[in-house]
Formats: structure tokens, C-alpha cells, sequence
């Protein structure tokens, strides 16, 4: 006899499955042992980890220390920077104007800031509010960001400069982290608020949330207690170092928090911008930001270690892909000396935070190893993983070296002494280049960043080996051509890393 299951009982499971709790495998105890383990691994001076699940925090914990070689415990409490994590705040900021009329995703940039211009005008006149917070800009990723660190400008001149920045891809057709168009979206939100973005998204996210001690201001950092310290990678080891103003490009990521206020943030996201019964945004808001805007390439290394994962894509504020069957929503945030990862769950309403205070690889293998717990999955050794990739690069970069000295031709001389050298070399895009002589020897001031100051060594031909007093950069080159009178016409500067291109300074010879 075949059983019969009436339509309305279908209904009645339709309607209260999503009601029903998540639930999780996560294990907190075996989350601590491993965080512990990790952190002496990976040789990270301090972290911090909260855990949300169904509209509760269920876990927040601090880990190791504040500053390497003292005895100042972290705990859920210990602010850190949060770097780009501030992205999705601008984005649901840009949403509430959104539900309340003020602003809609598709209207023109120009609309709110018609001084701000892009290198190609078609660009400037085609773009959207939306193509602000989706990283297609056309610009490659990084682009333009010597413009803002630890310079002398404010906002708006960082705004005006970026017209000097020569597109990549071609508009809305390639991927490309894009820094200063987030600053642009937030001046948006303070042009249309009357407020500034500061005081907006501390009124309407901030308070509401209860998040008492996350600030986006840098003055706010020194009155501040129980606060990490970051720590700079030198010769494979964390040195401390200062925190950096970034409050020309604060919309982007100047935010300071702790993991027990990001835990309000999540489950802000998790509730699609409800919290505690209060509306701060619509679901509808919160769908758009979830959406795949832009398409991100997935390598033929990342489809070897992770086969799970089919898209990888940028909405509005977050990175999406899927993880055995889940959509995963992440975003990581990068400041001088410290890193942090932030993962939700949207279906299984479940996240996570992860706050250090050193430049690492450790964040990567642990969201991975975390949303295994969660999911009860063990796809592979994460940790393992990735501290073998961690120790390839490692490996490649002193080979690098060592095959930047061999390429070296000894026995050379500089074209012209000391004194002819010296001079000022600037550019549009960033400004000017002070080169000096001082004791017969040439020292280099990049006179709108005050911390890029440092020496020029000899390496061979026109190539001095430029070091600066920075501990977040590594050497480099300056290299001086020539005009066709024997005098040196442009400056060139190469200093390989991750995160800043000094070859976009077309750094001529003013005086």
C-alpha cells in the first residue's frame, strides 16, 4: 500500500525547514587546541577567533600575545586592524542609501562625485556606483595604492590623481582590486549622508550594533587600550612596527575592531540586515551584495587544491565561491603587520573570524581547517598544505635573490659622480622624488610619503640598490637613464612585493 502525503504536510516542512536551527560539527575545544598549535607553527605573535551560529556568538577567544617578546595575553577583547574587512561595511553603508532612495546601484559615479575622473573619459562617464564596489574598473589590482600609503594626501587628492592611472583590462571585462574606488564609494556615502563616511557608518552600523570599541579613525588608535601591535616579516621573522594612518583611504580599510564586535557584524550579515528586530538594511540589500558582480579567474593550481570549488566571484564587498555544495562568503584584510579573515555561511547561518597581528600565511589553511570542522568534512591536511606552499615561496624568494646577485656585473662604475644624480623626479600620478648627495653618497626621500626615506648603493652601470628605512618593503633598484646630452633625464624604481608597484611611477627629471 503506497503511503499518501498530503500537500499541506509538503507546506508545513517547506515553511519551517528554515526556521529549524543550524546546526554544527565545529568541536570549541578542538578549535582552541588548534589555534594554539597553529599559531606556534606559523610563528604569529597573537590572534583572535570568534564564532557565530544561529544569530548567537558561540565562541570568542584570544591567542598568544600582543607584541613578540613581552608577556600581554590577546583575548576576545584585543583590537586589531581589520584592513579590507571594512569593504563590506562601505557596501551595506551605500545600501542603506540605496532603501532609502538616495542612491541607486546603477546610477553614474559622476551623479555624487563629478570631480573624480578616470584615465580613459568613456570610463568616467560610464561609471556606476555598483562598478565601484565590484573591482572592474578595468585598473589592475593594487593599482595606484603608492597614491594613498602613508602619503601626505588627503582624500580628495588621491581622488584627482587617480586619473593618471592607465587601465589594465579593458572596462567591466577583467577583475582587478581596486582600493581607490572604494575610497570613492565612501566619499559617496558622506556626500549623500551630509555626515562623511566616518561619522555615518559609527551612527548607523556601529552603534546600532552595539560594537563599542571598533573605530575607523587613526587618532582614535593611541587613546586606545588593549590594542595589538603589528608586526612587519624581516629575514623570515615578526619585528613590531607602527601602525600606519589610513585615513585618506579609510572607506577601504581603516576600520580597528576586536573579534567580540565583528561578531555583531556577522550576525548582522547572517540576519541579511537585521539585527536584534531591528532592520539596519533590506534582505534585498544584502541579496545584491551577495551576488556574483564580477568573475574571478581560478588557476590551474587552485582547481588542484581545491576540486570542490566550481566559481569563484566578487559581489558587493565580499568574495563568493562554493565549498562542497555551500556558497561560501569570505574576505581577508591586509594592514601593515597584521591579517585577518572573515567567512560566513549564509545558509547554514554560521561564521567566523580571524584576527593576527603579523603578515602570515597562517589565515588561508585555518578558515579551511574551520569550515571542515563545521561541515564534518576532511578534504586534506590545510595546514600541511599550505605551509608547504608557504615554504616553496620562501625557497623561491632566496633564490630569487640569490639570482638578482648573480645577474650583477662587478667591476662597474656609475656613468657620472655622485652630484649628478642628484635632483628632483616627479610624475602626475604621484608626485615628487628628492635625490641627494650626502658625504659623497646618494640617499633618496620620496617626499610625499615621510617613511620612504633610505640610501642608494652602487649595484652596477646606473643601478644603485635602493634600501629604505620601511621595514614593510625589501630592497629594490633605482635605475637613471640618460638623455641624449649624457645627463640623467628619469628615474626608475623597482621594489618587488606583493603589494605595491613602483614601476606605475613615471618618475621624469624636474630640476
Amino acid at each position: 500500500m503506497k503511503k499518501f502525503i498530503s500537500p499541506l504536510r509538503i507546506l508545513w516542512f517547506c515553511v519551517l525547514a528554515p526556521m529549524l536551527p543550524a546546526q554544527t560539527k565545529l568541536d570549541t575545544d578542538s578549535l582552541s587546541r588548534y589555534a594554539n598549535a597553529a599559531l606556534a607553527q606559523w610563528n604569529v605573535p597573537g590572534m583572535a577567533i570568534s564564532v557565530v551560529l544561529n544569530d548567537s556568538m558561540i565562541y570568542a577567544k584570544g591567542f598568544g600575545v600582543k607584541t613578540v617578546g613581552k608577556n600581554d595575553p590577546v583575548d576576545a577583547n584585543t583590537n586589531f586592524s581589520i584592513a579590507s574587512l571594512t569593504k563590506a561595511m562601505t557596501a551595506a553603508s551605500m545600501g542603506i542609501l540605496v532603501d532609502e532612495g538616495r542612491v541607486r546601484w546603477d546610477d553614474p559615479m559622476s551623479n555624487y562625485l563629478p570631480e573624480f575622473k578616470m584615465y580613459d573619459p568613456y570610463v568616467t562617464q560610464s561609471m556606476t556606483i555598483r562598478d565601484l564596489l565590484c573591482h572592474r574598473s578595468g585598473l589592475e589590482t593594487f593599482s595606484g595604492d603608492l597614491v594613498w600609503y602613508g602619503t601626505h594626501y588627503d582624500r580628495s587628492e588621491v581622488l584627482r590623481r587617480a586619473r593618471y592611472l592607465q587601465p589594465k583590462y579593458g572596462f567591466r571585462a577583467k577583475y582587478g582590486y581596486q582600493n581607490i574606488m572604494y575610497l570613492a564609494a565612501g566619499e559617496v556615502v558622506g556626500r549623500v549622508s551630509g555626515k562623511g563616511w566616518d561619522d555615518f557608518i559609527r551612527e548607523r552600523i556601529f552603534i546600532p550594533l552595539g560594537m563599542t570599541r571598533t573605530i575607523t579613525r587613526f587618532a582614535d588608535i593611541h587613546t586606545m587600550t588593549n590594542l595589538a601591535t603589528p608586526h612587519a616579516i624581516v629575514d623570515f621573522k615578526p619585528v613590531p612596527v607602527e601602525y600606519r594612518n589610513w585615513d585618506n583611504v579609510a572607506p577601504m580599510g581603516s576600520t580597528v575592531s576586536n573579534v567580540v564586535d565583528m561578531a555583531q557584524w556577522m550576525r548582522l550579515q547572517l540576519g541579511r540586515g537585521t539585527y536584534e528586530g531591528r532592520t539596519i538594511y533590506s534582505a534585498a540589500v544584502a541579496r545584491e551584495m551577495w551576488q556574483p558582480h564580477t568573475l574571478m579567474d581560478i588557476s590551474e593550481n587552485g582547481e588542484r587544491a581545491m576540486p570542490s570549488r566550481h566559481f569563484l566571484a566578487y559581489g558587493l564587498g565580499w568574495t563568493m565561491h562554493d565549498y562542497h555544495g555551500k556558497k561560501i562568503l569570505t574576505h581577508s584584510g591586509g594592514a601593515d603587520g597584521m591579517v585577518s579573515r572573515l567567512v560566513l555561511i549564509p545558509e547554514d547561518r554560521f561564521g567566523f573570524v580571524i584576527l593576527t597581528n603579523s603578515i602570515n600565511g597562517l589565515t588561508t589553511p585555518m578558515i579551511y581547517h574551520i569550515i571542515d570542522m563545521h561541515l564534518g568534512k576532511n578534504e586534506k591536511d590545510w595546514d600541511a598544505f599550505y605551509w608547504e606552499f608557504n615554504k616553496r615561496a620562501e625557497l623561491k624568494e632566496i633564490a630569487d635573490r640569490k639570482k638578482t646577485d648573480s645577474l650583477r656585473v662587478k667591476n662597474t662604475k656609475p656613468t657620472l659622480k655622485a652630484e649628478a644624480y642628484a635632483g628632483i623626479y616627479g610624475g602626475e600620478l604621484y608626485g615628487d622624488v628628492e635625490v641627494k648627495t650626502e658625504k659623497d653618497k646618494l640617499t633618496i626621500r620620496f617626499l610625499p610619503t615621510s617613511t620612504f626615506t633610505g640610501t642608494l648603493t652602487h649595484w652596477h652601470y646606473d643601478t644603485f640598490q635602493i634600501t629604505l628605512q620601511d621595514k614593510n618593503l625589501p630592497t629594490g633598484f633605482a635605475t637613471f637613464t640618460l638623455d641624449a646630452t649624457g645627463k640623467p633625464d628619469e628615474l626608475k624604481i623597482d621594489i618587488p612585493n606583493p603589494d605595491f608597484d613602483f614601476t606605475e611611477l613615471k618618475l621624469k627629471r624636474k630640476k
